[in-house]
């Protein structure tokens, strides 16, 4: 009989709509000396004796790298090159559900930590595998997108720009991040907001059905009808706590032309277009998305910037009368760039060029708009950007509202359903250690908590925050581990921050 074990350490795979990570996921070297590729099949000492890996190689369909292995120095890398130096015991790209399962039972039986990826975006480097040294359980190959009828099948690996040019391409759309190296997976499991969130909802409002192995090595269906509160947990409760899902089944609708909008002012107006902003922005039309970002650093020597970038899927005639609401209250940007383009090239425009670059971040959730004195501490902030540093650091804050509040706060794990927006305190960082990122993300965000409280948003992860089940879940935490009893009663997926 297969014993099964609790070394389990669950990477929370590609957590974030866009990519940052803040922390440096503490790597320990790889030991012992480069061998042939040969070698990799031979066992390793661990503490519960060798790890026999050419039996797990012989068992799956995907490719198993350790690292002695040619390929094992690419398909360990995450997308934040500050994570560059964790290795991980191996990394297995799996082909199929049947695979992780196979991977997860053998990390059981060898009493081996397991990190799971999809697209390498862990704010905090968990689906590295660095920290502990784990098995890598990498659904990065699981990347297929199908499309039958209105209904979108994807699997959990794939990147956001192929499903865009996909689905796109067939006159459909779904609603998700811009960043074009997300996976699919790790974005829907937080919830996934984006540039069309509050015309069409959620990433997760879309999921119908999805594919899961769980902690016992079964593979399941979770949908309304099959494992229901699964289902209910696995939208919005973030990865790396249930299981590893291996595909989702999302409803498309029908792809819209996308108008967008850039604005851009001197700082000396930011107090202006920000009060403004967060008085218009979360109740505009439902068809109108935007984000306002303060951004400082190296890259403005002339100071800090205060842009706009914006959304609407409504008559093109109209979008002029829907940005007046903004427009008529603030002073006239310096800078105003608009086009329209059809769903797929669009999203292909916001995709950029998926370059890595390393930074840290952390998060808030916003309920309540800033008065005059959170409006001051947020710009004192972006202000000290200036001598950080730092490349580039500041805020994104990103308008919610629209078809998000369709859904009520425990209809799924996501709770922020009444939220006014989402925040993002990001910094990149010259080459060396992310010791100054974290410290300005983290310094922002402490400024502005008398202000937003603790909420958080699950895929923009930070390891420093304390109380993270209320910050992230709320009132659906204890639903969620109920959740866990259910599917990992022992305990199996041990990710950091857990529920």
């Amino acid at each position: 009989m297969t014993t099964w074990t609790r070394r389990a350490v669950l990477g929370a795979g590609a957590l974030g709509a866009l990519s940052a990570c803040s922390s440096d996921g503490s790597p320990t070297p790889a030991p012992g000396p480069t061998g042939s590729a040969s070698s990799a099949s031979s066992a390793s000492p661990t503490p519960t004796g060798t790890v026999p890996w050419a039996q797990l190689r012989r068992s799956v369909q995907g490719a198993l790298a350790r690292p002695q292995d040619a390929a094992y120095d690419q398909v360990r890398l995450l997308q934040n090159p500050r994570y560059d130096g964790q290795r991980p015991l191996a990394v297995l790209s799996v082909a199929s559900a049947q695979d992780v399962a196979t991977g997860l039972r053998f990390a059981q039986d060898h009493d081996l930590p397991v990190a799971v990826r999809s697209g390498g975006h862990s704010y905090p480097g968990w689906s590295g595998g660095g920290s502990p040294r784990a098995l890598v359980i990498d659904c990065r190959p699981l990347h297929d997108v199908r499309l039958d009828g209105q209904t979108a099948t994807i699997g959990a690996g794939a990147t956001l720009a192929p499903v865009y040019d996909t689905i796109g391409g067939a006159g459909r759309a779904i609603a998700g991040g811009s960043c074009a190296t997300v996976g699919i997976g790790g974005l829907t499991l937080g919830g996934g907001v984006g540039v069309l969130t509050r015309a069409m909802g959620l990433t997760c409002d879309a999921v119908t059905a999805m594919t899961v192995v769980t902690a016992d090595g079964t593979v399941r269906t979770a949908s309304a009808d099959e494992e229901p509160d699964l289902y209910w947990a696995l939208r919005g409760g973030g990865g790396g706590h249930l299981g590893v899902v291996t595909s989702f089944d999302l409803v498309t609708v029908a792809a819209p032309t996308v108008s967008t909008v850039y604005l851009e002012w001197p700082f000396s107006a930011a107090a202006d277009v920000i009060a403004a902003w967060m008085d218009w922005a979360p109740g505009a039309d439902d068809r109108l998305w935007s984000t306002l970002k303060a951004l400082g650093g190296g890259t403005h020597p002339g100071g800090p910037t205060l842009l706009l970038s914006g959304t609407w899927t409504g008559p093109t005639s109209a979008f002029d009368g829907q940005l007046a609401g903004l427009l008529d209250h603030v002073p006239a940007p310096s800078v105003r760039s608009t086009n329209t383009r059809s769903y797929q090239a669009q999203m292909a425009a916001f995709a950029g060029s998926g370059a890595r670059e390393s930074f840290g971040a952390t998060s808030h959730v916003a309920y309540d708009a800033l008065d005059a004195a959170g409006i001051h501490d947020l710009l004192d902030q972006v202000q000290a950007a200036q001598s950080s540093g730092l490349k580039e650091a500041g805020i994104s804050i990103d308008a919610l509202g629209g078809k998000v509040r369709d859904l009520a706060p425990g209809d799924t794990a996501f709770v922020h359903r009444e939220a006014l927006a989402t925040v993002q305190y990001t910094a990149t960082f010259p080459p060396g250690t992310g010791t100054s990122a974290d410290a300005y993300v983290r310094g922002f965000r402490a400024a502005m908590v008398p202000h937003w409280g603790e909420h958080a948003y699950v895929n923009y992860a930070d390891p420093t925050i304390s109380d993270y089940q209320a910050a992230y879940f709320g009132a659906n935490a204890d639903r969620l581990a109920q959740a866990r009893a259910t599917y990992d009663p022992d305990g199996f997926f041990t990710q950091p921050q857990d529920f």
